[in-house]
């Protein structure tokens, strides 16, 4: 496998899977733990126009995809947040609307649909030094911003209310998700392709999430398996003459599958050794801050408990007992 090294297109394609496997993870983690795991297949969806324009106008395609794919994940943040459609609507009207504009374009710029089939399922021995460049760029914005301010993202992504009550700008942050899910989708479509690039920012966090319980755990695996899956896809597909985006997302999927099962012996362990929580039901621990102030129009939960009323607020039941709240 260490043979295909000899060709610099090989070479090429090495690194832009390393650069892929890190970066589409990094920011999968933020979207799996927000519940947005299909962003990423909407948001390729609407790339494909950008291609197309690229193509139309006889410019970088993954620049012009960039551009379009981040405009495009602002409208559905701005949807999701601001407008009467439900974010699955949303993403499903932008699903139809970026795949037919992206043909549509691509027969105006006199192309057939076939040259669209690289982007569509990949084409990394066909990276350029040129596409090399914006990707090395692309990757290392990506994962300096979902590193450097992983703390910020993670409130937001953990609990939006909480977040905002405590001083963060949750709809810039959430915006700020949306635009670096767009770009990870630009990298990562000449290594797996715009259809099949939601796997590889989903499939390794899922992976992890079987063995982890920490969110910073689970960041950290995703990104090695994201690594490991695509590394290795370049040379499976080397060795074995197969196209290299459905071999890395097989691979990605074989590593949840061998995962699953061990995860769950893991938990069911963990289980028979701590059968019943070590913490009362009925105990009250006392919270020194509750920047919340829960009430009928606060919009959680009520639960009625014995003589007063639990609020469900960040996973955990709060009560109000005179001038502070416990957390039952």
């Amino acid at each position: 496998m260490l043979q295909m090294l000899e060709y610099d297109f090989m070479q090429r394609a090495v690194i832009a899977a390393l650069l892929t496997g890190l970066a589409a993870p990094a920011i999968g983690t933020y979207l799996v733990q927000r519940r947005l795991a299909l962003l990423g297949d909407g948001i390729g969806h609407i790339a494909l126009t950008g291609v197309a324009v690229g193509l139309l106008t006889e410019t970088a395609p993954l620049l012009t995809a960039v551009v379009v794919a981040a405009l495009g994940a602002i409208v559905i943040e701005l949807l999701r947040a601001y407008g009467r459609t439900s974010g699955d609507v949303a993403l499903a009207l932008l699903f139809y609307g970026g795949i037919a504009g992206g043909v549509l374009l691509t027969n105006l710029a006199g192309d057939s649909a076939a040259k669209l089939n690289g982007f569509l399922f990949g084409a990394i021995t066909t990276v350029s030094d040129s596409d090399l460049r914006i990707v090395w760029v692309l990757a290392v914005v990506v994962l300096l911003v979902a590193l450097g301010l992983a703390p910020q993202l993670f409130a937001v992504c953990q609990d939006e209310e909480y977040a905002r009550v405590t001083g963060v700008p949750v709809r810039a942050y959430g915006l700020l998700i949306a635009v670096l899910a767009a770009v990870t989708v630009t990298v990562s479509m000449r290594t797996v392709g715009l259809l099949l690039v939601s796997a590889l920012m989903v499939v390794p966090v899922a992976t992890a999430q079987q063995v982890t319980r920490s969110f910073r755990a689970t960041f950290g695996i995703a990104m090695v398996l994201g690594v490991i899956a695509s590394v290795f896809g370049v040379g499976t597909s080397f060795e074995y003459d197969t196209s290299p985006g459905p071999t890395i997302v097989l691979i990605a999927l074989a590593f949840f599958i061998v995962t699953s099962p061990l995860g769950a012996l893991v938990r069911s362990a963990q289980r028979r050794r701590a059968p019943f929580d070590p913490v009362p039901a009925t105990a009250h621990v006392p919270i020194d801050e509750h920047p919340h102030e829960h009430g009928d129009d606060c919009g959680h939960t009520a639960v009625p408990h014995g003589d007063h009323v639990d609020y469900i607020h960040g996973g955990h039941r709060h009560a109000a007992h005179g001038a502070h709240y416990d957390e039952h």
